[in-house]
């Protein structure tokens, strides 16, 4: 395996950490060999029993035991979908997939200190993987970002720095900062990817080992898409699977550059007004691998949506009232699947993951208030 330059198709050698090429450009891995079900390590309850389809050494894992989340079978618009429960994961969103081999390789390479930019969630992963790992960190957050969320990136004892504006501006810092400090970003480091492309191989297992036909996903940077494109690319080249699923990715209209390409039907960047958004962990107006995605989703004969404010709103009380305590953005993902069984672009009869990324226990001051919650008084 090795890292690929995206502007020229140069390689790197995987043994010296990086997160960019020599001209600046972000880089992929090349394609992994896969496994097959046989090689699949029983006695892990991991996301690690897949360890022979990842390719970091599972010798050096830090792990806090990421994985083997739910799949539950629920009625969602008169048609049986099955929910991804990814918000149970150990810090409370399925970012600790991606984080779990990302932590493992740079450990593995010798780095000590990282620098992350996150809205939230990212930045709470990385923050409890370095603290496992006996790392230093800085999170560069918007000053926006929910308050559980930084108590939660503290609590693992990150060097939080808030910055203003713009989730891109946050970025922006951070990039800036690189030189400092090693840059650990899961939207640049592409061993992020290689972490959640096992999400396609936990449900290819729940289910039987077979793939769902479709799978319904949030979409801001676009790692659980990636994801979900190597690990089922894995399985097919390998047999295991016959085709791969559709996959389905969701945007706040209100921030939808990913959507925005995808409706143009060209695979550039399309310029977007930006709004502030209650799917705050989707807010990203300039996807790093913008173009990969929309490719990962062409390629599997899915398809992107952008729905409102008010359809998120809708669907997270749906969720709640069906047991699913999520963050906003889980419900844009929802809102978007109402849509695709109106028009038929996904049917009842197939098999539709729905997967909730983030936990409700994130963003309750937000959801108290969107959701206009308050108790009895006696």
């Amino acid at each position: 395996m090795d890292y690929i330059d995206s502007s020229n198709a140069a390689r790197y050698s995987v043994e010296h950490a990086r997160w960019c090429g020599d001209g600046g450009a972000y880089l992929n891995l090349s394609p992994a060999p896969g496994m097959r079900r046989d090689a699949i390590n029983t006695a892990d309850r991991s996301l690690w029993r897949y360890a022979a389809a990842i390719g970091v050494d599972h010798r050096q894992a830090v792990t806090l035991g990421e994985g083997g989340t739910p799949l539950l079978e629920r009625t969602w618009q008169g048609a049986q979908v099955n929910f991804k429960l990814e918000f149970m994961m150990p810090t409370g969103s399925f970012k600790d997939r991606g984080m779990t081999v990302m932590v493992s390789y740079l450990k593995s390479r010798g780095i000590d200190h990282v620098l992350e930019d996150s809205s939230g969630n990212a930045g709470a992963s990385l923050s409890s993987y370095a603290a496992a790992a006996g790392m230093r960190c800085r999170i560069l957050v918007p000053e926006t970002a929910s308050y559980p969320k930084i108590a939660q990136i503290a609590a693992g004892g990150a060097d939080v720095v808030t910055v203003r504006g713009s989730r891109q501006d946050v970025a922006d810092a951070a990039l800036a900062m690189s030189s400092e400090i090693f840059y650990a970003s899961h939207n640049w480091q592409p061993f992020f990817v290689e972490g959640t492309k096992t999400l396609a191989y936990e449900l290819w297992e729940q289910l039987g080992f077979r793939a769902p036909d479709n799978v319904v996903t949030p979409l801001g940077y676009g790692s659980n898409v990636l994801g979900l494109d190597r690990g089922f690319d894995e399985l097919l080249r390998n047999g295991e699977i016959t085709k791969r699923p559709r996959i389905f990715g969701v945007q706040a209209a209100n921030c939808a550059p990913c959507y925005a390409t995808w409706k143009s039907g060209g695979e550039a960047p399309v310029p977007v007004e930006v709004k502030p958004t209650v799917a705050e962990g989707i807010a990203s107006s300039q996807p790093t691998r913008l173009r990969e995605v929309v490719q990962a989703v062409r390629r599997s004969g899915g398809e992107i949506a952008a729905v409102s404010e008010d359809e998120i709103i809708a669907a997270l009380a749906a969720l709640a009232r069906m047991g699913f305590y999520v963050e906003p953005t889980c419900a844009s993902a929802a809102a978007a699947l109402t849509q695709w069984l109106a028009s038929g672009a996904i049917r009842s009869d197939e098999t539709t993951v729905l997967v909730l990324t983030g936990s409700g226990l994130k963003s309750s001051e937000r959801i108290g208030q969107l959701l206009k919650l308050a108790p009895r008084v006696m």
